[in-house]
């Protein structure tokens, strides 16, 4: 079967801390579990619990880099760092194209989804009048990884995807349907 490309990767991020801001990267390690680095801590409170943006928008503000006494501070209650257990069900790669963000400008945005900040880990440049959505069930090639796209989130602009094939990602990579 012949691939075809849709779009290039225009940006690449990384949120090491589960509801905490991102850093971009040039490139990435796409592994088994998606993007190295990323999601590996969440900020739990004093009974375990998870602290998550959606109920402490703040969060979403801070340095990824930020420590238990910054987030602590930040909420005004005792928190701290834990390596993020795995989430079965939970999709490793959020891919968002532009074009989707300016739909979500336009008011084509699921409820309760950011378009200002749609917390993708690859952003897209589409050619022509694709659009991700319609992937879903289908693979993608981008950089040296393979994805599979599995399906569209409840709540955030995009597609979700499994990795089937690790590999590097970079800035400027065509993304090849």
């Amino acid at each position: 079967m012949s691939e075809r490309r849709v779009g290039r990767v225009v940006q690449i991020r990384v949120y090491p801390v589960k509801s905490l801001a991102g850093s971009d990267v040039p490139a990435a390690e796409v592994g088994p579990t998606g993007l190295v680095g990323d999601r590996v801590w969440a900020v739990v409170d004093d009974g375990g619990r998870p602290v998550r943006a959606k109920d402490a928008p703040v969060l979403a503000t801070l340095a990824p880099d930020a420590d238990a006494a910054t987030l602590s501070a930040a909420l005004g209650r005792p928190v701290r760092l834990e390596p993020l257990a795995e989430q079965p069900g939970v999709a490793p790669v959020h891919l968002v194209s532009r074009q989707a963000i300016d739909r979500a400008a336009l008011g084509d945005v699921p409820e309760g989804c950011s378009a200002d900040d749609p917390r993708a880990n690859l952003l897209l440049d589409l050619d022509g009048a694709d659009d991700e959505r319609s992937w879903v069930g289908r693979t993608l090639r981008v950089g040296g990884a393979v994805l599979e796209v599995t399906r569209t989130p409840k709540h955030c602009l995009g597609v979700y995807a499994e990795v089937r094939h690790a590999g590097t990602v970079t800035a400027g990579d065509p993304v090849l349907l």
